[in-house]
């Protein structure tokens, strides 16, 4: 078997081993991978969909009714 490969920490930069030796991977650390898990959770990261989406002006779109259509 080759070697395992090593990567920069998509976090921090730190050589990690790209392996399933390394639990963690692609991070190099616990740490790292629950700092980009953050990251996620509070929208810092976000998957780009192809659409320009524009936030509706206040109130327009909007129900206080989530359910009022469908009654």
């Amino acid at each position: 078997m080759p070697p395992a490969k090593k990567i920069p920490c998509p976090a921090c930069g730190t050589p990690a081993l790209f392996s399933p030796e390394n639990r963690w991977r692609p991070f190099c650390s616990e740490r790292c991978k629950t700092i980009d898990l953050g990251d996620w959770a509070s929208e810092r990261y976000r998957v780009a969909t192809g659409e320009e989406v524009k936030d509706a002006p206040e109130g327009e779109g909007q129900s206080e009714d989530p359910g009022a259509k469908h009654r």
